[in-house]
């Protein structure tokens, strides 16, 4: 795999950082996860194929721990607000002065400074600020968050990723390492930079959901079938528009594709209940009129095109779907962790110290004044 003998510290966080680990995971790097001792409740879907070290890193020996990993790993993910790490002692100064090719990868709502940078937040937060949230939703509503999508996976987790790559390559060149500040309001922003920088395009110009992308039109909308279900229409440009008309059943003079959207919206709406969705599917299967169903994320993975890919596997701990690692490689492909158990609490943490040049004996102690917690089966 194209990551094969990286190694990552991720302190363990909730979504953005997790999924930061999982990508990096996916594609042959070995990832500790540093978790709290007390194996509070874990909601971490996204740990499988990682390690599991459970350390408390407010007690002095769990710092000194941690900074022994450091100096032999390549990444560090911490997902903590400004100062946090400093006030632990594991600021990038001191992790940097240790192993200056450490790429020290630091992954927040707000970012390093600023107004609001010591601030809590969400996702909906992130985007709010970014600017991204007042385009999401229908005409006369109040803006829509897409779930947590933005910025916890697109503009923090993947784009603190795609830093991380760009400081390791940097790094093959001065043989150093540096601070990647990535966070999720300049993440989400940059994630919307063809949203920004398209604004005096005709696309837009209207307010929210009068656009042509944002449910303004009636040939970039969904629409719901005979039996409960929906397609999606994405017909933009004049020769695929007459194609999803032809399948309609409607020609060009009926139904002018820039004139009487709401209308036009209607019609569509009245003529799409009247088959189901698989008979939707047999008129517009293979045609360029840009209409495809409306999948759930059970039906997903059983669709023809994506099961002959293999799209998707299986999430072992609870088997059901979830998407297979992306972008294929052709020589160094990667392999969905997904498929892997997730780790125990502290499964690992016997093996990573005797990796860094702790005695049983020590590992013993460490245990007995609270600084690690390990599977009983491993003494």
């Amino acid at each position: 795999m194209a990551l094969r003998g990286l190694r990552v510290v991720e302190m363990a966080g909730l979504a953005p950082a997790p999924f930061c680990g999982m990508v990096l995971a996916d594609f042959g790097a070995s990832v500790i996860r540093v978790n709290k001792i007390d194996g509070w409740p874990d909601f971490d879907c996204l740990a499988n194929g990682k390690k599991s070290l459970a350390l408390n890193v407010r007690h002095p020996k769990g710092v000194e721990v941690l900074r022994r990993i450091c100096r032999k790993s390549d990444v560090l993910i911490e997902p903590f607000r400004k100062g946090v790490m400093e006030k632990l002692g594991l600021g990038p100064d001191i992790l940097l002065q240790d192993n200056p090719q450490l790429v020290y990868a630091r992954l927040t709502g707000f970012g390093q400074y600023g107004k609001y940078s010591k601030m809590a937040g969400h996702d909906i937060n992130y985007i709010a600020v970014s600017g991204l949230l007042s385009l999401f939703g229908r005409k006369n509503e109040k803006p829509t968050a897409p779930l947590n999508l933005a910025a916890d996976f697109g503009g923090g987790g993947l784009l603190c990723a795609l830093g991380i790559m760009m400081a390791l390559y940097e790094r093959t060149r001065s043989g150093c390492g540096q601070v990647v500040d990535a966070n999720m309001v300049e993440g989400s922003a940059y994630l919307g930079s063809w949203l920004f920088r398209s604004q005096k395009h005709p696309y837009w110009g209207q307010p929210r959901g009068e656009n042509v992308l944002d449910t303004g039109s009636h040939f970039y909308d969904t629409y719901e079938t005979k039996d409960g279900k929906y397609m999606a229409v994405g017909a933009l440009e004049p020769q695929f528009y007459s194609k999803l008309l032809h399948g309609l059943g409607l020609s060009d003079k009926e139904i002018p594709q820039m004139e009487n959207s709401e209308a036009n919206r209607e019609l569509f709406t009245k003529k799409f209940r009247e088959r189901t969705q698989q008979e939707w599917c047999e008129i517009f299967d293979g045609t360029d009129a840009c209409v495809t169903p409306v999948l759930s994320v059970d039906e997903a993975p059983i669709h023809p095109h994506n099961a002959e890919r293999k799209s998707f596997v299986t999430y072992v701990d609870y088997n059901i779907p979830a998407p297979a690692a992306a972008p294929r490689l052709s020589r160094t492909p990667p392999i969905s962790r997904a498929t892997e158990p997730k780790p125990q609490h502290g499964q690992h943490t016997v093996d990573i110290l005797i990796d860094n040049k702790y005695t049983m004996q020590e590992i013993q102690q460490l245990e007995h004044e609270g600084v690690i917690a390990i599977t009983k089966s491993k003494l």
